[in-house]
């Protein structure tokens, strides 16, 4: 059963385990792709369209903290709001496809499990998948974390 609270209004009760949601697209810019990777990540097949190619990816492709940046934007607007408290940590992180100039990524994202936390009963954690797709549905990154949400009622 889904909650017709909007994501960012949530508090841990709101959610259910098996819902998901789209929190939309992005395009990925090869000027922003090279401006990141110079910055943070400057290896040839990030930064040197011409030098990509000569490389395994065969041309430019997005740095991996590039696009896990772009989900978290997304993440961010479409998603967490005032009742999300951080996360403890990301438990699985890949990039099975590459992002390329010019792909269009889109992110969903499933609640995994859900349990209210030992230490801290006002709180509860929601295991997440997230998985960031091109326009092809060809996976570009894939990551499950968990989120600490605010309990509306803290005794239950």
């Amino acid at each position: 059963m889904s909650s017709q609270i909007p994501c960012k209004e949530r508090c841990f009760e709101d959610f259910s385990i098996g819902e998901s949601f789209v929190l939309g697209s992005v395009e990925m810019v090869e000027a922003e792709m090279i401006d990141f990777a110079t910055q943070f990540d400057p290896q040839p097949f990030h930064i040197d369209p011409q030098a990509a190619v000569d490389t395994i990816f065969g041309g430019l492709v997005a740095s991996g903290c590039h696009t896990l940046s772009l989900m978290m934007k997304l993440n961010t607007e479409h998603f967490l709001g005032e009742n999300a408290l951080g996360s403890p940590g990301i438990r699985e992180l890949s990039w099975p496809v590459p992002a390329r100039p010019g792909d269009v990524l889109t992110l969903e994202v499933n609640i995994l499990d859900m349990r209210v936390s030992k230490s801290r009963p006002n709180l509860g954690l929601i295991e997440v998948n997230y998985e960031m797709t091109n326009q092809n549905a060809d996976l570009s990154l894939k990551a499950i974390s968990t989120i600490m949400f605010a309990k509306r009622d803290a005794s239950k």
